[in-house]
């Protein structure tokens, strides 16, 4: 059901208008008649849809809710869509394989902390939050079966990783063909005049277009936003374990920025933060001009954990991590571990009670609670031994010695 918001003022300032439009923006179908809307005066209805997929949003998923928020600001309507549905079907956009189907009770749990985590980016109480569960579970099978004649099995083979999975002979399952039929029902439901999404999401947002048009209705303007890398150069995402998430402390998030790859530094400032375009180009500048991305990342870890705690939180993150690894804060007092043969470094720490199993391990260095004596993050769980100096979590520190 749709509840009506009381009307914000609509700003229609041309330049505001253009930022919004361009700013870590991929592509807008149809930009000039999305650009015509905004300067009308007209409140739209802006849709995002998410799934929750896992307990913690990450930074990557705020890119498209810091453009809600834009959108927001200029008086607009903001349609939150969480898809308690259509997360037990899985978007298969960007998998490479079958995704695993969630169970209601896994949903449920990821849900319990969700509209806190987006609270820290949209204001919650001008914002429609809503579940497409309460119109996508009342659907008729000749209802879905209309649905899916908008759409030819040719469409879904010719998408990428589809057609990648049926080339090299991997599974597909019917199910995930529905999922761009649900995601398109869902802009009908919402009477949506805009989608955002990642321009790994074109296809269904374009379904949403194709769908709105079946019943009737003008077509959505679609807003696809440049994607985030991990802090290994991958796409950020839960299941790689590469992620920056909006809820991590400031210790933690300070720590993962600071191993994020050197050329992305300037992408994380233009998706990820509040600074200027005009201050993000004068930044460009100072690295092109031989700066240490080492300092130009202390001040983007500075700017991020500003954004989701607060300037002294951040203040103490930065000067944390420069005692540690930049001014060599090593207690003198360090455990030293002497290992003759090489080896993984789990099977070194195991065999010492550094860390309880595997399990544990792996936990730690895919949230970037790992580091060398230089402040670079391990990446590799399955790392072998070598002569290094790491720092695991806050307090443990550990000193391998490779003969």
């Amino acid at each position: 059901m749709i509840v009506l918001k009381s009307m914000d003022k609509i700003i229609t300032d041309e330049k505001k208008i253009d930022e919004l439009l361009s700013r870590g923006v991929e592509d807008i179908i149809v930009k000039e008649d999305l650009k015509k809307d905004l300067m009308s005066g007209k409140q739209l209805r802006i849709k995002l849809g998410i799934d929750p997929t896992g307990v913690k949003i990450h930074i990557g998923r705020a890119v498209p809710l810091r453009k809600l928020r834009e959108f927001q600001r200029l008086g607009h309507q903001v349609v939150l869509i969480v898809g308690n549905f259509t997360a037990q079907v899985g978007d298969a956009s960007d998998k490479t394989e079958k995704r695993p189907m969630l169970t209601r009770a896994e949903i449920d749990q990821n849900l319990k902390d969700y509209k806190s985590q987006i609270s820290k980016i949209l204001d919650i109480s001008k914002t429609e939050f809503v579940y497409n569960n309460d119109w996508l579970s009342k659907l008729t099978f000749g209802e879905i079966v209309t649905l899916a004649e908008c759409f030819s099995v040719q469409q879904m083979l010719a998408r990428r990783n589809f057609k990648d999975r049926y080339e090299g002979g991997v599974e597909i399952s019917l199910r995930e063909f529905l999922y761009p039929i649900m995601q398109g029902y869902d802009s009908v439901a919402v009477k949506s005049d805009v989608e955002i999404g990642g321009n790994d999401q074109l296809f269904n947002l374009k379904a949403g277009r194709i769908i709105q048009e079946q019943y009737g209705m003008k077509k959505q303007s679609i807003m696809t936003s440049s994607m985030l890398e991990g802090t290994d150069g991958r796409k950020m995402s839960t299941s790689w374990g590469n992620i920056i998430s909006i809820v991590d402390d400031p210790h933690t998030m300070f720590g993962k920025v600071m191993a994020v790859h050197d050329d992305l530094i300037i992408k994380y400032f233009l998706l990820c933060t509040d600074i200027s375009l005009e201050s993000i180009k004068e930044i460009e500048d100072e690295l092109k001009g031989g700066a240490n991305p080492r300092d130009i990342k202390m001040k983007l870890g500075v700017e991020l954990v500003k954004l989701y705690h607060t300037e002294k939180d951040a203040s103490l993150a930065k000067n944390s991590w420069v005692e540690t690894f930049s001014k060599g804060g090593i207690p003198d007092n360090i455990l030293e571990i002497h290992t003759e043969v090489e080896k993984e470094i789990i099977e070194v720490l195991i065999e010492n009670k550094i860390v309880s199993s595997k399990t544990d391990w792996r936990r730690l260095v895919e949230d970037g609670a790992v580091a060398d004596e230089d402040g670079v993050v391990l990446k590799d769980a399955k790392e072998k031994a070598r002569n290094v100096i790491l720092k695991i979590g806050k307090k443990r520190f550990v000193r391998i010695m490779v003969k």
